[in-house]
């Protein structure tokens, strides 16, 4: 159990689970770009310990950047997206993995995923460690789905709650 100012959390996926399953979609990845050198995206700040995990797992040749992004409140998706830090680099005709810790609206990945496409690359895959179906509310095709989770507020492994509890090795929902 953790508190973290008005809330409380309960452990929801361990360490260990998460590891597993973290090698498993590695190991899928070097399998589907066995002859392709992908470009990650890793969305910050969320996505950081599960692009961490996934990169140390990857055999491919592959390089990495990443992107900032903000569409929570407290607890709440605000539907909206604010682009803080973009590329730095061109992903023209690149193969492209945008690496995401959480999907739920789905409208935060989507726009992600059409303002690269409007870069013309060669290719674009999603990966992301949790995915609540039940609260998509935008079309998505996710190609790399680490747990499918109920719609639930979810905190550790990198997801946080106000700043706060990205530290833990478990992943915890709210009480």
């Amino acid at each position: 159990m953790l508190t973290i100012n008005d809330k409380t959390f309960v452990p929801f996926i361990t360490a260990s689970a998460i590891q597993a399953r973290v090698l498993e979609l590695a190991e899928q990845i070097n399998q589907d770009y066995a002859t392709r050198q992908p470009l990650i995206v890793v969305v910050l700040n969320g996505a950081f310990i599960f692009a961490a995990d996934l990169l140390k797992n990857l055999t491919i040749p592959c390089e990495i950047t990443f992107i900032r992004v903000a569409s929570y409140h407290q607890t709440t998706s605000t539907g909206q997206l604010r682009q803080i830090l973009g590329l730095s680099q061109s992903v023209t005709n690149r193969d492209l993995i945008i690496v995401e810790d959480i999907v739920d609206t789905g409208f935060t990945i989507s726009e992600i995923r059409d303002q690269l496409n409007g870069d013309n690359p060669a290719s674009i895959a999603i990966a992301t460690l949790l995915f609540k179906p039940a609260a998509l509310q935008k079309p998505l095709h996710l190609n790399y789905v680490g747990f499918e989770i109920e719609n639930r507020f979810v905190l550790g492994y990198g997801l946080d709650y106000d700043g706060l509890g990205r530290n833990t090795k478990d992943i915890l929902v709210l009480a």
